[in-house]
């Protein structure tokens, strides 16, 4: 059995705000984790990618557990090398996508780029998905979680609707061919979700930072109201993903 926490979406600036709701939220984890295999964090660990706000999303995120993370598309605004060398701590700072493999608790993470370059939806490249191909086939018998930013199919929030990933129909042909995918995961929406993609389990993370507005609710009180959450994502021995949603506590003062 794999036990993952998932969060997404920090956007780390700098500020007060999303600095104190990542601790909240940190303090809420590794106080529970002796219970966890990983932490997965699907992009967005910054609002510009900057440097220096790479080393506090970084720190912020260091602690008790084991940290996975893959960019999104706010993270990659001066390129790919230096979340490589930031976040990841990779010597080789490349502008290629940042594809890696974590193996945990029996089974593995993957976690695919799908950011473009100074655009804010997504897309797996043709080199991710010919990595992402070799790699699944590579894992064959071992359960596998799979991790990107950009959501695959329609969310109904029409703003994030509007800048997901690209193409996806590419990436359901590829993953008919390897059923020990038992769940995708991703962030980029702000909002907690659970829909389906390619006859998997496709879970959306909260934004830490804050909860996009559904339609049907007020902007500012949805974003400014809500306090940060986890997604915890259970993967037992029978291949089934379960997944719960808790609010972080507020820490005592």
């Amino acid at each position: 059995m794999i036990t993952l926490a998932h969060i997404s979406d920090l956007h780390i600036d700098g500020g007060a705000r999303s600095r104190e709701r990542v601790e909240q939220v940190m303090a809420y984890l590794n106080g529970i984790a002796g219970s966890l295999d990983a932490l997965v964090v699907t992009g967005d660990l910054t609002e510009h990618g900057a440097v220096g706000e790479l080393e506090e999303a970084r720190a912020l995120l260091s602690g008790r557990l084991s940290v996975v993370s893959c960019p999104g598309n706010h993270d990659v605004g001066e390129g790919r090398a230096a979340f490589r060398r930031v976040v990841l701590g990779e010597k080789a700072a490349g502008e290629a996508p940042v594809n890696a493999v974590h193996r945990t608790g029996g089974g593995a993470v993957v976690l695919c780029d799908s950011t473009v370059p100074g655009e804010a939806g997504g897309l797996l490249s043709e080199e991710t998905l010919e990595w992402l191909e070799e790699t699944l086939t590579g894992l064959r018998g071992t359960p596998v979680v799979l991790g990107f930013h950009h959501p695959p199919v329609p969310l109904h929030v029409p703003y994030v609707d509007g800048i997901a990933m690209q193409g996806p129909d590419r990436l359901a042909v590829l993953l008919s061919r390897h059923p020990q995918v038992a769940g995708l995961l991703c962030g980029h929406a702000h909002t907690p979700a659970a829909t389906a993609f390619a006859q998997r389990p496709l879970l959306v993370a909260p934004g830490t930072v804050g909860m996009s507005p559904l339609p049907w609710e007020d902007a500012r009180s949805a974003y400014e109201t809500h306090p940060p959450a986890v997604a915890f994502h259970v993967l037992d021995d029978a291949g089934r993903m379960t997944t719960h949603y808790r609010t972080a506590p507020r820490q005592a003062r």
